[in-house]
């Protein structure tokens, strides 16, 4: 019998429909049956990890969050032993993980373990749990880094193991140079560490962390080559000398291995990108050194002196004038170094060398000095030997001396130091508010005859310091009568702080002769130059407010004998003096200034030895 062609595709369609429900029907049931696992799986490890987890090889399956948490507790450790070796440029230092700021953890290792396998698609479940019985998964932990924890840990270590660059250095024992060794600097680079354990933790990798350490070298680590030619400078010394063309040419000064010792020292220069050390005296002390000798070497330089002939109306050669010369500190130094550099042993000292303004056979015509301009003496009746003898060794100082037109006159500049090794002795001065002993008593004499033969010839005064009391030295006039009108008159100095100062205003030179009178008890300062028809008028209010001083004081002074008394002090008055001046050329008015004068009140003071009768006197 034969089947007709659509009775065949109608039984395979039957079949067709057959094999798909067949299919729908096992997919069905294995869905069921697979959801009803997973439900059932689901239901059996509710609460519980799923079996086949691990973190950091710690099995956790099938237990709660707490009991996972307590487990992970008791035996997980972030390290084998729990500790972490920093090598720190080959120095093992062992610390905890908690030293460095890490820590697991718990709460987060367990809740990402109890979420394996309970989350992405229903797929993901199943494939899961369906190979959860036969397979392990071990998690990474999470872990805590506390960065500041980390930091305080690494700065304690680099407080340890940091070092600074030290440059190779030269020391002195005595003459002895002493080379030490430079070092390297080693510095912990604390972003870098911590990126670095930062980096370890992620990978689990915990066991050892080499630390990042920056190093810096010396310029120079060793010194000793230097220390080499550094002694071998100081063994050989240098000798200064005098050059050629001067009067003392070939005397010597010599430096010292001690003094060289200590000058010594060494600058960094760079040659051909290398630092070398260059030995160099220390400038300071080659300087000090050379002002030390400076006195041996120095002359200062002076115009030559005159004295003018009244009758020829010339100038008399009383003292040549002399060359000075000073040291050239700049290049005599600069020569030192140079020897120093170049092994040398012997330097020349370089000289400047400076001849006088004035020659010693210049004219009166040629300097403007023609006739006497103004003389002025002073007295100084009753004065003792000592004082004299002070006024003449001052006065010696100013005879035939030139004054440079339109310049500053400095009485102090002009004077040597009052000393006894320069003449001077001592006598009564006026010190700190009282009457002393003491060298260059007198010198004030001079010092007012020149003010007021200054002030009279019509020279702008600059500086003028009158004394502290009226002194009646200072208004004495011949046959040794007092005028009060020379109150206000008088200047006192004290070499070098307290100064007399005038100028010169005029284009001429000005020559100024002094002359003691021991037997006329007086002194008398001459003013030589060209008359500029300078005229001066003055007028003076003479002592106001005179002011008597207190009673006598009495003192007992150890050192003199029962019943010898002896006055200290002489009595005063006070007063206030006013001294108007007008300086007019031709008729014209030049200038004007004004000198006020304060005295203090000046008691008397007597000393009397011990026991003395009737001393102190009653009221």
């Amino acid at each position: 019998m034969q089947t007709s062609p659509s009775n065949g595709h109608t039984s395979f369609q039957q079949l067709l429909l057959q094999c798909l429900a067949v299919l729908l029907l096992g997919l069905f049931l294995f869905l069921f049956f697979g959801s009803l696992l997973i439900g059932v799986y689901q239901v059996w490890y509710n609460g519980r990890i799923f079996p086949g987890i691990a973190v950091m090889g710690v099995n956790l399956g099938g237990l709660t969050r707490m009991q996972a948490a307590q487990r992970l507790m008791e035996t997980a450790t972030l390290t084998p032993d729990n500790s972490i070796t920093l090598w720190y440029t080959g120095n093992p230092l062992e610390v905890s993980p908690a030293q460095l700021g890490i820590s697991l953890d718990l709460a987060a290792s367990v809740n990402n373990a109890y979420d394996f396998g309970r989350r992405g698609s229903i797929a993901a479940w199943f494939t899961y749990q369906l190979g959860a019985s036969f397979t392990t998964r071990n998690l990474p932990p999470t872990i805590i880094f506390d960065q500041n924890a980390a930091q305080e840990t690494l700065n304690l270590i680099a407080d340890q193991f940091d070092q600074p660059v030290k440059e190779a250095s030269l020391s002195l024992d005595g003459t002895r140079v002493i080379s030490e060794l430079g070092q390297t600097g080693r510095q912990l680079d604390l972003s870098a560490s911590l990126e670095q354990i930062g980096l370890q933790i992620s990978q689990m990798n915990l066991d050892q962390v080499i630390l990042p350490v920056k190093e810096t070298a010396p310029q120079i680590m060793d010194a000793s080559p230097y220390a080499n030619l550094a002694q071998e400078i100081i063994n050989r010394s240098i000798t200064l000398r005098m050059p050629a063309g001067q009067f003392d040419s070939g005397r010597q000064w010599l430096i010292d291995p001690q003094d060289l010792a200590a000058m010594l020292t060494f600058e960094s220069r760079q040659r051909e990108g290398q630092i070398e050390l260059v030995p160099q005296l220390k400038t300071d002390f080659i300087n000090a050194y050379l002002q030390e000798i400076s006195p041996d070497i120095e002359i200062t330089t002076e115009n030559p002196r005159f004295i003018f002939n009244d009758e020829s109306g010339e100038l008399e050669l009383l003292s040549p004038g002399i060359d000075g010369r000073s040291i050239n500190y700049e290049a005599t130094i600069g020569s030192i170094q140079t020897a120093i550099a170049d092994g040398a042993t012997e330097v020349d000292i370089s000289i400047i060398s400076q001849s006088p303004q004035i020659s010693d056979d210049a004219s009166g015509a040629d300097l403007g000095i023609t006739e006497l301009v103004h003389s002025e003496t002073s007295f100084f009746y009753g004065s003792g030997e000592a004082r004299i003898q002070n006024i003449e060794t001052a006065a010696s100082q100013f005879h035939g001396l030139l004054v440079p037109p339109n310049s500053t006159f400095s009485m102090a500049d002009a004077m040597d130091a009052i000393t006894i090794d320069n003449g001077y002795t001592e006598a009564l001065i006026i010190y700190n508010g009282q009457t002393i002993e003491g060298v260059g008593g007198g010198v004030c004499q001079v010092s007012t005859t020149l003010f007021r033969a200054a002030f009279f010839s019509g020279f702008p005064i600059t500086e003028r310091h009158p004394h502290a009391y009226r002194v009646s030295y200072y208004e004495k006039t011949a046959g040794n009568r007092r005028d009060n009108d020379l109150a206000g008159l008088d200047a006192t100095v004290y070499v070098p702080i307290i100064d007399l100062k005038f100028v010169n205003d005029t284009p001429y030179w000005l020559l100024m002769e002094t002359y003691v009178n021991r037997s006329a008890s007086s002194i008398t300062w001459k003013f030589y130059s060209t008359w500029d028809g300078r005229t001066v008028n003055w007028q003076t209010s003479g002592p106001t407010n005179v002011e008597k001083p207190e009673k006598p004081l009495y003192k007992e002074n150890p050192g003199l004998s029962s019943g010898e008394v002896k006055q200290v002090e002489w009595e005063a008055d006070g007063a206030d003096v006013r001294v108007d001046r007008s300086v007019f050329r031709d008729s014209d008015l030049l200038f004007e200034d004004t000198f006020l004068t304060h005295y203090e009140p000046w008691r008397a003071v007597f000393e009397y030895g011990p026991g003395t009768e009737g001393m102190p006197p009653a009221d």
